[in-house]
C-alpha cells in the first residue's frame, strides 16, 4: 500500500457529483511536491489517483521526475499493463534490457511482465502520466460503450 503526501490536504480541488469526482491536482509545474511513500522507498514527484477519484477499474498517477533521476527499482507486475504518456522533457525507458528514448509525445505500453524502469537524463523535468489496468480487461471500448441520449447539449453562463 503506498501513501500520497502532497503540500495540498487530501481534499484540496475536489468536486463530487452523483456521477463523478473531479481532483484539481495543480499546475504541472507543482507535480514535483507530490510524493508517494513505499515501504522502504520514497518517490519524489509521484501522485496516485485511484482513490483520490474513486477509481474501480484502473489506476492513474501524476509524475514529475527531477532531471537527472531515474527510478531506483526495475518491476514488474501481476496482472496490470501500463500505458506510460509523456508530456514534457526527454528520457528514457527500459523494458527487459531494451532502451526506449522518450520525450513530449511518446506513449508507452508495457505489458505485466515487462521488468520496467525509467530515467530523465536530460537538464528539465521529465513529466508523464501512467495508467494502470488489468490486461486483456476491456471488452467494449469508444462509442461502443457508450449510449447517446436525445437531447441537446446546454451549457450555463
Amino acid at each position: 500500500m503506498s501513501k500520497n503526501t502532497t503540500a495540498c490536504p487530501s481534499t484540496c480541488g475536489l468536486t463530487k457529483g452523483a456521477n463523478f469526482t473531479a481532483y484539481e491536482t495543480g499546475a504541472k509545474n507543482s507535480w514535483p511536491a507530490h510524493t508517494v511513500e513505499l515501504p522502504g522507498l520514497t518517490i519524489p514527484g509521484k501522485h496516485f489517483l485511484k482513490d483520490m477519484l474513486g477509481l474501480t477499474g484502473c489506476e492513474i498517477s501524476i509524475n514529475s521526475m527531477a532531471p537527472g533521476a531515474d527510478m531506483p527499482i526495475y518491476h514488474n507486475h501481476i496482472q496490470n499493463e501500463e500505458v506510460y504518456i509523456f508530456i514534457q522533457g526527454k528520457g528514457q525507458v527500459q523494458v527487459d534490457a531494451q532502451v526506449i528514448d522518450v520525450k513530449e509525445g511518446t506513449i508507452v505500453r508495457i505489458t505485466p511482465n515487462g521488468e520496467r524502469t525509467w530515467r530523465n537524463n536530460s537538464s528539465e523535468p521529465l513529466l508523464y502520466i501512467i495508467l494502470q489496468v488489468k490486461e486483456n480487461s476491456l471488452v467494449q471500448y469508444g462509442l461502443g460503450d457508450a449510449t447517446v441520449p436525445q437531447k441537446a447539449t446546454v451549457w450555463a453562463n
